[in-house]
């Protein structure tokens, strides 16, 4: 891995699966980078907090749902033009609530088993980690 020159930010991210083995996607807001791009919901992790203590925290503002535990999937890197993120993804099969965009931000649920998401484009970084998700899953 290359020497990083740049501050890295540390995010935690959630992959939902339902009952129905479908997982969440989240459409980024107007005014955020990548706005209009489709990605697995989450955000920054505080100094204080745990991975799923973010999550419970971000999933509670952006899907206005509650976590009660969470798996670690991987840890996966990507240097955007805006930030150099080390992605903390969790796959969540436990919540309380019906998520939906607290945030004004489209919602899709989507298949595991498609090829595919049905909705782009798709942030870079959501690849690997649907790549990583399918593979555990197969």
């Amino acid at each position: 891995m290359s020497e990083i020159n740049r501050p890295v930010t540390e995010v935690a991210a959630g992959i939902l699966i339902d009952q129905s083995g479908r997982y969440l996607l989240g459409q980024r807001p107007e005014g955020k980078p990548y706005a209009g791009y489709w990605e697995v919901p989450g955000g920054k992790i505080e100094k204080s907090e745990t991975v799923f203590d973010a999550l419970k925290r971000e999933l509670q503002e952006e899907l206005g749902i509650v976590i009660q535990s969470s798996e670690e999937l991987t840890i996966l890197e990507h240097d955007y033009p805006h930030a150099y993120v080390r992605l903390h993804v969790s796959i969540i099969r436990d919540w309380s609530g019906t998520p939906k965009g607290c945030e004004g931000q489209s919602l899709s649920w989507e298949l595991l088993g498609a090829e595919k998401p049905s909705v782009e484009p798709l942030l870079p970084a959501a690849w690997p980690m649907l790549e990583r998700l399918k593979a555990l899953l197969a």
